[in-house]
């Protein structure tokens, strides 16, 4: 895996705000749980910058959902190659890495290296490096490891999770603050014997430019077998045909490499909604579920059509402006 994918972006010495993310998540081969694992840098001129680290568990078998978080100063955290925040540590290695750690009662020691072949290798949303290193999008976001295994063992409240070859992801993102409104989602199609044989990660999101809102921008990058196929041109709002629905998100997609159907949905009570705070001040809202289902159909110009679904492994995230009446805590 090539270091810059998780390469540190925020610059101590800038003026300028800054949000910064590396996330974890993971699915059970045939159980309908998951967890998420998130350490985050806030910095917003003029105020001491901070850093989080955040858990979420998702029990659909029990119906149960479960997150916290905890902040410290950012001068009392780490950002390298090993990021250490409050008592959490994720080792970003190369070939892999792990982490250890507690927030309130749930607790984690896990290692991961990615699936082999292209499925595990690093992607980036952006069909060019320079929309990474520019000024266009704000946002930006990479995935150094798009499929992942995961062993170790969790502690959910006294239970005791073994984590054995459950399928996962990494994410890397940043920006002067978050996007204004966004649907994502992320996850790992497998075979009748589990194994993975495609990924699918896409967004579609509305941007403040120019004091305007956007109307909903989209991309898709699949990767299936040895193939990938991008629907990555953001601004060819044309070929794009995002429905966002309440906990329900269906993208039709056209590029180059053909045209694709991404439906994914989740239920209320398998999310958690987290409160993301910008730095001026203002709180976004995400609901964020590990237990969606996905449903993706891809028909490609010089190959053969094809079809994945994923009953309660993929990763689903909405995030908006305003609080959802439905939720009465927010993390």
């Amino acid at each position: 895996m090539n270091p810059w994918f998780n390469a540190l972006r925020y610059d101590p010495s800038s003026s300028k705000d800054h949000v910064e993310s590396w996330f974890w998540r993971a699915n059970h081969p045939t159980e309908p749980k998951a967890f998420w694992l998130k350490a985050t840098i806030l910095a917003a001129s003029g105020k001491e910058p901070v850093a989080e680290t955040w858990c979420c568990t998702f029990d659909g078998t029990a119906g149960t959902v479960w997150g916290s978080r905890n902040t410290v100063p950012l001068a009392e955290a780490t950002f390298g190659e090993t990021l250490d925040v409050a008592g959490c540590r994720f080792h970003l290695a190369a070939q892999g890495g792990g982490a250890q750690g507690r927030i309130g009662d749930r607790s984690w020691d896990l290692t991961w290296s990615p699936v082999d072949g292209p499925l595990g290798e690093p992607l980036s949303m952006a069909w060019s490096p320079k929309l990474i290193d520019g000024p266009f999008p704000k946002n930006k976001t990479l995935t150094p490891f798009p499929a992942l295994r995961l062993a170790g063992e969790m502690d959910w409240g006294g239970t005791k999770v073994p984590v054995d070859g459950w399928l996962g992801s990494q994410g890397h993102n940043w920006g002067q603050a978050h996007a204004h409104t966004y649907a994502w989602g992320q996850s790992v199609f497998t075979d009748a014997e589990g194994e993975p044989v495609a990924t699918a990660e896409a967004f579609s999101a509305r941007i403040v430019l120019g004091g305007l809102l956007t109307p909903f921008i989209s991309s898709l990058v699949v990767r299936h077998k040895d193939r990938t196929y991008r629907f990555d041109r953001l601004v060819d709002l044309w070929n794009q045909d995002p429905e966002l629905g309440q906990d329900r998100w269906v993208l039709k997609i056209r590029g180059p490499d053909g045209h694709a159907l991404l439906s994914m949905s989740c239920k209320q009570e398998e999310m958690a909604c987290l409160g993301y705070l910008n730095p001026d001040g203002h709180q976004s809202y995400c609901l964020n579920s590990k237990l969606a289902q996905a449903t993706l159909r891809v028909n490609p110009v010089n190959d053969e059509p094809f079809e994945c679904h994923a009953d309660h492994t993929s990763a689903l995230e909405f995030l908006q402006r305003e609080p959802d009446p439905r939720f009465d805590e927010v993390v």
